[in-house]
């Protein structure tokens, strides 16, 4: 049984964790400060270093955590696909709620942005990817796909790739990118 202070604790820190989702893709990973985090949850600046030793662990904790989250809802779709040709198709649909411009994607590219001068968010969003992209690697090679572990690589940044040409407006709809995505694959 969790005390009433640790349960209140813990939905402080996710309030804190939800505050820098919503912060960081509508202000910038630089501009989110401790004082408007804090503001955002409803929580004292000092709250925030009471529950995370600094400002870059707890967007990092977050960023990686709904990346986390996200890629985790891909894969229990990939336990679907009976066919290489359905992998894609899951691949190509969970991009599809993806415009680029929503909150998610703007988080990522945040956070991608970030990992570029920050070693250890880059370490953890690697991980992230690698980890994401060896099951689809299995699931590639289960069905009889050739070098799956490079047609994952592929597959993966293609998508990725997609979601971030449309915040830039120049990203085609997935429709018709699937069929050179399964040539691909087969």
């Amino acid at each position: 049984m969790t005390s009433p202070a640790a349960a209140r604790g813990h939905e402080v820190r996710q309030r804190l964790l939800a505050a820098a989702a919503e912060l960081v893709p509508e202000r910038g990973w630089a501009a989110v400060s401790t004082r408007v985090l804090a503001e955002r949850a409803g929580v004292t600046p000092s709250v925030v270093h009471y529950h995370f030793p600094s400002l870059p662990a707890l967007l990092n904790e977050a960023a990686v955590g709904l990346l986390r989250q996200v890629l985790t809802e891909v894969e229990a779709n990939l336990d679907t696909a009976r066919t290489s040709a359905q992998v894609v198709e899951v691949m190509i649909a969970s991009a599809d709620g993806y415009t680029g411009t929503d909150s998610m994607s703007r988080l990522a590219v945040e956070a991608y942005l970030a990992a570029g001068r920050d070693e250890q968010l880059r370490e953890q969003i690697a991980g992230v990817v690698d980890e994401f992209r060896h099951r689809l690697a299995r699931r590639l090679g289960e069905h009889g796909v050739g070098a799956p572990d490079e047609t994952a690589a592929v597959l993966l940044a293609a998508v990725d790739g997609l979601v971030l040409h449309r915040g830039l407006g120049a990203g085609p709809d997935a429709g018709p990118v699937a069929p050179v995505l399964r040539r691909l694959i087969s």
